[in-house]
């Protein structure tokens, strides 16, 4: 699933906009799991998700 960055907190957690207009809140262990230090507003991503749906990991997004 695809979503633009939000907002990028200073304890690494972020909130993204999913492509289907759903604000959802991101651990910053979601964060690191993906390979980022940080995030910034405007940025594509793809989010990978638990069975549950929760945000196991941030990942640069797929073209």
């Amino acid at each position: 699933m695809q979503a633009t960055v939000s907002t990028f907190n200073s304890d690494g957690s972020a909130v993204v906009l999913r492509d289907d207009g759903v604000l959802l809140d991101v651990s910053a262990e979601a964060v690191t799991a993906g390979g980022w230090r940080m995030l910034r507003p405007g940025q594509r991503v793809t989010l990978e998700r638990s069975p549950d749906g929760g945000v196991t990991a941030v990942r640069m997004p797929v073209l």
